[in-house]
């Protein structure tokens, strides 16, 4: 489970979360919000890039932040990220990409190969190991960076717009890839995205922040039929 408790993170006098409280089971939920609202440092937050100034942040049932003390490191939360720029190493091929993070955590070799093997199969990367991000179409790098994210096991999962540099057609693509994948492997995962007919196809619930705050949460539908603000009503809808 992932769990902010009250989660507040301040600039000086100026919050950049105010109070947010939410938890997440083994299930996906899509993080709408408008621009500035705080998506953002909700995922810093949970990977512990930031330090709340109040609440507390906890991922499958371990305490990982209190109020102005981050107690476990990001390297040590296990948790995956697939970033909208994608973050890949450019000099390293698909196979170092993911070998990389296994190897800071002193996975054996053998096991290494056989978590990368899996995770290059299960996105539909056979055979494509050796090639480096730059001999890559758009879709495969996407999909080697959501092999890199899976090929953690991890206990939580964050992905931040993943379709905004995708055509259409890739975009489709990888959606349907995701939502098979989270049939398979069941992880609290947060989905940020503007789309809400992305958040229709992958997500359990939806999570709307604005101004900050979690301004309304539960299934589109519940947020469609008593929306809580008009930034809730045209998102649901929209889907």
């Amino acid at each position: 489970m992932i769990e902010m408790r009250d989660v507040s993170v301040r600039r000086g006098e100026t919050a950049i979360l105010d109070r947010v409280s939410f938890s997440i089971g083994d299930e996906v939920v899509a993080l709408a919000g408008p621009s500035g609202s705080g998506k953002t440092t909700l995922l810093r937050a949970l990977l512990g890039l930031e330090t709340p100034s109040e609440g507390e942040v906890r991922i499958g049932g371990r305490l990982m932040s209190t109020p102005g003390r981050s107690l476990v490191p990001p390297e040590d939360r296990n948790v995956a990220m697939v970033f909208q720029d994608l973050a890949l190493w450019p000099h390293l091929s698909a196979h170092g990409n993911l070998a990389f993070g296994l190897r800071a955590r002193g996975v054996a070799k053998d096991e290494r190969e056989r978590r990368i093997a899996v995770a290059l199969t299960s996105v539909g990367l056979d055979g494509k190991g050796g090639k480096r991000p730059g001999e890559l179409s758009g879709g495969e790098r996407q999909r080697v960076a959501i092999a890199r994210a899976l090929v953690l096991d991890p206990a939580a999962l964050l992905l931040d717009e993943p379709f905004a540099s995708l055509d259409i057609m890739l975009k489709q693509e990888i959606i349907t890839l995701l939502a098979c994948l989270f049939k398979e492997r069941r992880v609290p995962t947060i989905v940020v995205t503007h789309d809400p007919r992305d958040a229709a196809v992958l997500a359990e619930r939806v999570l709307i922040i604005e101004g900050r705050r979690i301004a309304q949460q539960g299934t589109l539908a519940d947020v469609a039929r008593a929306p809580a603000t008009p930034f809730a009503e045209a998102f649901a809808r929209g889907a």
